[in-house]
């Protein structure tokens, strides 16, 4: 609807911008429109108006980032002007000539100023808090002027102030069977760790890279089984006795005799049950105090299901009939079942990590 309106009414409403592109569309579709011409013209002359009171305002406030408001306020005007270059009919009655791309580039220079000077202040302040406000200021110096003076330089040197170091100690299983599945849970932690680096300021470390860096931690963060039960099997077995009536059982004297015929249905169930509890805890390199420390339990549970049975098969239903033509399943790997009841520890971790870093 609004790609189809003239843009009286968002004029009439005081929305000469929204205005103003809905009547380019409308030209650009039927360029005789009188009332989509009449729109723009009014709208456009409205809008660059409020737009360059906007910005002399903006010029003459004293909040701090002031010239940010001058960028977007000459942005929207300049996206206005581009909408209208696009429509011959209107390029007609609106002059497309006087883009403010100067006056954007100014502005961004000195938006970039503000938000460098800013930075510089921060970072000689040596506290990591204020290496990351130092940090984001640099980064939005760096969008309003790409490379702005030593802005990489000084981003780089913010962040490494900004990064808190933990060194991370991995499970360690002597257990030679579940060896290979415990790597695979701790290689899943640190593609985790990995992804999570790149969306904050916390670095995870192995042992062997702070050893190999000779870096001092800010903290440890130890991993460790308090207990892990793999394989324990339960076979549980019901007997039935079923019947069905009227059930053809023979013939006498050439007719037939229908009657109740009888089985014995045994059901197998086997489970193998394993689980593990992990402990996790994060401790402050130099109080040694621990920060927080968190027990997460992890089950899994594998089924098996078969059955036999005695007697008249006539006797069984269809479901019986399809449990009894399975048969016992040999049992998983140890490693599998390891790697099982891992995944919901995992789960807990990963959102625990997530929840006491993200004030970091």
């Amino acid at each position: 609807m609004g790609a189809c309106s003239s843009g009286k009414q968002s004029f009439e409403k005081g929305d000469y911008d929204r205005a103003v592109y809905q009547a380019v569309n409308r030209l650009q579709k039927d360029p005789n429109n009188k009332k989509a011409l009449t729109t723009l013209q009014q709208a456009y002359r409205y809008a660059r108006e409020d737009h360059q009171s906007r910005i002399k305002n903006a010029i003459n406030s004293s909040e701090v980032f002031h010239w940010e408001t001058v960028v977007q306020e000459y942005e929207s005007m300049n996206s206005l002007i581009e909408s209208v270059s696009r429509c011959p009919t209107c390029r007609q009655i609106i002059s497309t000539e006087d883009k403010y791309q100067e006056q954007v580039e100014k502005a961004k220079e000195k938006a970039a100023e503000v938000r460098y000077t800013l930075g510089v202040k921060l970072l000689s302040e040596n506290n990591r808090q204020s290496a990351k406000e130092a940090y984001q200021h640099f980064e939005r110096a760096d969008q309003f002027i790409p490379d702005y003076k030593d802005v990489r330089q000084k981003l780089n040197t913010a962040y490494q102030a900004a990064i808190l170091k933990v060194v991370v100690e991995p499970v360690e299983i002597e257990k030679g069977i579940y060896k290979l599945s415990n790597e695979y849970f701790q290689n899943k932690i640190f593609e985790y760790l990995q992804h999570y680096e790149e969306k904050s300021f916390i670095k995870f470390y192995t042992p062997q890279e702070a050893r190999s860096k000779t870096l001092v931690p800010d903290h440890v963060l130890s991993l460790s089984f308090d207990d892990f039960v793999v394989g324990q099997t339960y076979l549980k077995e019901k007997e039935q006795e079923v019947s069905r009536d009227s059930v053809k059982t023979g013939t006498v004297e050439g007719k037939e005799v229908y009657g109740t015929v009888k089985a014995k249905y045994i059901t197998f169930e086997k489970t193998i049950s394993s689980s593990g509890l992990l402990d996790l805890r994060v401790m402050d390199w130099k109080s040694k105090n621990t920060l927080t420390q968190e027990k997460m339990p992890g089950t899994f549970v594998w089924r098996d299901e078969w059955a036999t049975y005695k007697g008249d098969e006539r006797a069984l239903d269809k479901e019986q009939k399809k449990k009894v033509k399975r048969r016992e399943s040999p049992n998983p790997a140890p490693q599998f079942l390891f790697v099982e009841f891992t995944k919901p520890i995992y789960n807990q971790l990963t959102r625990k990590i997530e929840s006491f870093y993200r004030k970091y």
